[in-house]
């Protein structure tokens, strides 16, 4: 007895505790072994389910627990572990919607790209209107007669007046050219044809050439015609008028010169104190509305006179034509130098 109580103060604790496995029962199948060591063992499924000693007792074999040979599995473990998966898919997720730490031109590169193309194509079309829109000229006067001396008795009148020579030097096409005087009759041009000399005909109310243009024209001896809108000249009538004028225009009174060659020019210009007005180098005639007679008695009178580049070999007769005066009535004498006629003009 006193080994016995010994033996059993030193049996270590029962390690049950209920709801957690425990192992399989080693003396299950073995009914000797498991009399033999009750007092010196764990508790079996046995010990806690009568009805399963009975049966082992009675031959039927060990109860449920031994016969598994495995441990009950663990209440609640695979909630455990599903809990467990879905906070590391939470994790993952904040992760994913953090803020990049990209380069701010990487995170904003097409952001940038779009900015920089939309500022490119609006500073584009606001040249492009600035350039449609600019003037190709600029007039500082707008030309008005003034009063001259009444010619002497053995003068002939001269129709028109004298315009001081603005100089004949070439520009640059697109050149934005400031004359003194307009409509000018000399000055600053373009030396590129078409658009300098252009070509010779008669241009509607919507047609806009540049002075830069047709003073070139003037240069080598062509008669201008302009006319200002509104007027009549910008009406259907008028237009045919001057369409039929330009028909039935004459070779040039000192080279002649066919027309369709280098003049007549008849075109739309509004920046002038006139309605119409006829125009030779350094000369101009001012008129309230188209005179087809008076114009061309003004062209035979100091046409090809004064230009300073004469068609071909023709010579003018004179570089220095006198001092223009008040018009005067067109059946004035217009001066008749025959020459051959000269071909169409260099490019000077």
């Amino acid at each position: 007895m006193p080994s016995s109580r010994r033996r059993s103060k030193s049996r270590p604790p029962s390690r049950f505790q209920p709801g957690r496995p425990q192992p399989a029962d080693r003396s299950a199948g073995n009914p000797a072994a498991a009399s033999a060591g009750q007092a010196g063992r764990f508790p079996s499924d046995s010990d806690r389910e009568p009805g399963a000693s009975a049966a082992s007792a009675a031959g039927g074999g060990p109860g449920p627990s031994a016969a598994a040979g495995t441990a009950t599995p663990r209440a609640g473990g695979s909630d455990a572990a599903s809990r467990r998966a879905e906070r590391a898919r939470q994790r993952g997720t904040r992760r994913s919607r953090q803020p990049s730490k990209r380069p701010f031109l990487e995170r904003y590169r097409t952001r940038i790209l779009s900015a920089v193309v939309a500022v490119a194509v609006i500073a584009f079309g606001a040249y492009a209107y600035v350039q449609a829109t600019a003037p190709a000229y600029a007039c500082e006067t707008e030309w008005t007669a003034t009063a001259t001396p009444t010619p002497g008795p053995s003068q002939s009148p001269q129709l028109g007046y004298a315009q001081g020579d603005m100089g004949r030097d070439h520009v640059a096409v697109g050149t934005v050219v400031k004359y003194l005087y307009c409509p000018p009759a000399s000055g600053k041009h373009y030396n590129q044809p078409p658009l300098g000399p252009i070509q010779p005909k008669v241009y509607g109310p919507n047609d806009h050439p540049v002075p830069e243009g047709w003073v070139h024209n003037l240069e080598h001896g062509a008669l201008v015609v302009l006319y200002k809108c509104p007027s009549d000249a910008c009406t259907d009538a008028g237009q045919s008028a001057l369409n039929t004028f330009y028909q039935g225009f004459p070779n040039s009174p000192v080279c002649d010169v066919p027309p369709g060659i280098i003049g007549p020019v008849i075109a739309r210009f509004d920046d002038m104190n006139y309605p119409v007005v006829a125009l030779v180098w350094d000369h101009i005639l001012p008129l309230q509305s188209f005179d087809q007679a008076q114009i061309m008695a003004f062209y035979d009178q100091v046409g090809e006179r004064s230009n300073p580049e004469p068609q071909g070999n023709c010579a003018n007769p004179s570089a220095s034509p006198g001092e223009s005066v008040v018009p005067a009535a067109s059946d004035a004498a217009p001066t008749d130098v025959p020459s051959e006629a000269a071909p169409s003009p260099a490019g000077s």
